[in-house]
């Protein structure tokens, strides 16, 4: 009988963070990329579009002017999805139908007054003020007594439900922890508990001494596809140094996150010469007012696009009704994302042009 192999044979793999399984079938997919070759991306956006609601000195929905900013730019969401007026309240039926008000606050970032740029083709120093911007924001919503909840992300492109190219991304900050950050909260205090340590640093010990799902290393980060990813190239970014929130990193670990982040979207990009679409934010600690030693700062990534710039993962019938399961394994991810060039490939088309 066949030994067990991960890159041949179907299997679970276990996801610390949350507890929870996912099903690999590698036997589907041994050759991923023999999909169809898509032209590389050539759209050109104008630097600022006079209909764009994020744009410097435009208009928004509301009636509110933008200010001329000329870096970031951070104000109340003008559609919230949630607000910090809602009437306290619960409603309980037969034990088994349970609802109560929750408030928050919505905010946008806009990371640039560039309406044709994304992270990736932005310069290091300004995703640095980017970052900037996350930790002054984490710092004052967090210190609210009405919020125990943070949570910074940003969808890019129009696959992941964004509406508007412009740069941006959102802040929803709310009374309770949400579901998957609870989860990553009992799961992380546990290991703590029982090992002294956070459970991410021990997860980042074996991870750069087997090298197979690591993507791409700096001083103070590492980016790797995690052994337990869902989406096809998923990757989780890591600092070395176990902090709780992104107020805590110094200047050089801010300085390295806003590379990681660069090289990282570069990549992206360039795997199907695409603007490529994702998910992402960060996970940091409830800003409940406990200490909460054992949770371990990082940001998830979450792309959908599986073989093409049109050919995506979709999350459906078994995912939805058992658990998430992938066909080419993260090791197989990571090596792909790893070989991929750090020049964003539209400098490459402009070369050709020139």
């Amino acid at each position: 009988m066949a030994s067990f192999d991960l890159a041949q044979q179907p299997h679970r793999r276990f996801n610390p963070l949350t507890g929870e399984w996912l099903l690999v079938s590698p036997h589907r997919a041994l050759r991923p990329w023999q999909g169809q070759q898509e032209a590389p991306d050539r759209t050109q956006r104008p630097t600022h579009d006079p209909a764009c609601y994020l744009c410097p000195g435009n208009t928004r929905a509301n009636g509110e002017v933008n200010p001329a900013y000329e870096g970031t730019f951070v104000f109340d969401n003008d559609f919230a999805a949630l607000t910090p007026d809602a009437p306290a309240g619960t409603v309980e039926l037969g034990g088994l139908l349970r609802a109560e008000a929750e408030s928050g606050v919505g905010r946008v970032i806009c990371f640039s007054p560039r309406h044709d740029l994304t992270l990736p083709e932005m310069s290091t120093p300004d995703i640095r003020r980017v970052v900037d911007v996350w930790a002054a924001q984490f710092a004052e919503l967090g210190a609210r007594p009405d919020i125990n909840y943070v949570q910074i992300f940003e969808n890019k492109g129009a696959v992941m439900g964004c509406s508007n190219p412009h740069p941006h991304g959102q802040i929803w900050a709310q009374r309770t922890v949400p579901g998957d950050p609870a989860k990553e909260t009992g799961q992380q205090a546990a290991y703590f508990q029982e090992h002294g340590r956070t459970l991410l640093s021990a997860y980042l010990d074996i991870e750069l001494q087997e090298q197979t799902r690591v993507v791409l290393e700096n001083e103070h980060w590492v980016v790797l596809v995690p052994f337990w990813a869902a989406w096809p190239f998923e990757t989780l970014v890591l600092p070395r140094r176990p902090v709780q929130d992104v107020t805590q990193l110094t200047d050089a670990e801010r300085d390295a996150f806003a590379d990681a982040i660069r090289r990282l979207t570069i990549r992206y990009d360039n795997l199907f010469q695409t603007s490529f679409p994702y998910s992402a934010g960060l996970h940091q600690r409830p800003t409940d007012g406990q200490p909460h030693p054992a949770w371990h700062l990082h940001m998830h990534f979450f792309p959908p696009l599986l073989r093409s710039a049109t050919v995506r993962k979709f999350m459906v019938g078994y995912e939805l009704l058992a658990n998430p399961q992938r066909d080419i394994t993260p090791e197989y991810a990571a090596q792909r994302l790893r070989e991929l060039s750090e020049v964003h490939y539209k400098q490459e088309v402009a070369k050709e042009k020139a």
